[in-house]
């Protein structure tokens, strides 16, 4: 089904130039129309672009009429133009059909216009890393994208690992363990939000963090060390955000060494185990989506269902057009 995407990029600098052509090219060769914003490969610092740029380039997007806006890259930039986008105009983009999908550094631009406007954009891929990759677009992903673009996606599944299963069907409150409960629950109608959980927290205290009650959120981040993913997730729950949530499902935390003779068993399961025994809230590991090459396209700020049966969960939101 062809498709018009628009690609830009409003966070750092494109600096594999080969990737982001490899992308380009991959797309269009799906069928569909591609559209490079014209300051896509723009640079500043380590920009795409100075401030203003890259401000331009979102609200570009948004007046494109595409049916996707695609980032090119993650990075860091957007939290500094956040107070500066039109997010009436990419609201009124979003409904009348654009999806924004994106990674990473995006998950200020996705939670900024949650907050604002409640309108529902794509935790996904970006051009580079992705559809650019040198040994091709991960086949999952790729299946993903397609059910997104074309309307179909209705929802995403995957097998918890053993020790999730296991934090996932008891409940744990204030450091005691009570009885496992069955294995078997549902969340329904909760709103599916977060994403990277570094740029998460930096939005803590400001107008771009949105207040969600009941949700679920997932959370995500790449070179962190579970102390540091420890540190950032205690601030989200001195914060008071955690309490809120009915769920907090942990993506894919890649790309960090832990230190032999230091750590000591301290590890990310450590990091799961502890944040369970503080919070009421279901917790849920494995799900596939992160800076890996096999992730799940997520719609933020849609109403969802999350849904668990023994090891196997499923987060069900229906046609999001």
């Amino acid at each position: 089904m062809k498709k018009h995407i628009y690609i830009y990029s409003p966070s750092s600098a494109v600096r594999d130039k080969a990737a982001f052509k490899r992308g380009v090219k991959r797309l269009q060769g799906l069928g569909h129309e591609v559209e490079v914003d014209e300051a896509a490969l723009a640079k500043y610092q380590r920009f795409a672009g100075d401030d203003e740029t890259r401000l331009a380039a979102v609200h570009r997007a948004a007046a494109s009429g595409a049916d996707v806006a695609l980032i090119s890259r993650g990075g860091y930039g957007l939290t500094r133009i956040l107070p500066a986008i039109n997010y009436k105009a990419v609201a009124k983009a979003v409904h009348n059909g654009t999806k924004f999908v994106g990674v990473s550094d995006f998950t200020a631009f996705q939670m900024a216009l949650l907050a604002k406007t409640g309108a529902v954009t794509w935790a996904g891929p970006a051009v580079g890393e992705d559809f650019g990759s040198k040994t091709g677009p991960d086949d999952i992903m790729e299946a993903c994208f397609d059910d997104m673009i074309s309307g179909q996606g209705e929802g995403t599944g995957w097998t918890l690992p053993k020790p999730a299963a296991q934090f996932a069907i008891n409940s744990i409150v204030g450091g005691a363990q009570s009885a496992p409960a069955r294995s078997t629950f549902n969340i329904n109608n909760a709103v599916l939000w977060g994403g990277n959980l570094a740029v998460l927290a930096s939005l803590i205290g400001t107008p771009y963090l949105p207040a969600i009650k009941g949700g679920i959120l997932f959370v995500e981040d790449v070179g962190e060390h579970p102390y540091r993913v420890e540190r950032i997730l205690t601030h989200l729950l001195h914060a008071g955000v955690l309490a809120q949530q009915k769920a907090i499902v942990f993506g894919q935390f890649s790309n960090y060494k832990l230190v032999p003779g230091y750590d000591r068993g301290f590890s990310l399961s450590s990091v799961v185990a502890r944040l369970q025994s503080q919070v009421k809230a279901r917790v849920l590991t494995g799900l596939p989506f992160g800076h890996v090459a096999t992730k799940v396209l997520l719609p933020v700020g849609a109403k969802t269902t999350l849904a668990v049966e023994g090891r196997n969960a499923f987060l069900l939101w229906g046609h999001q057009h």
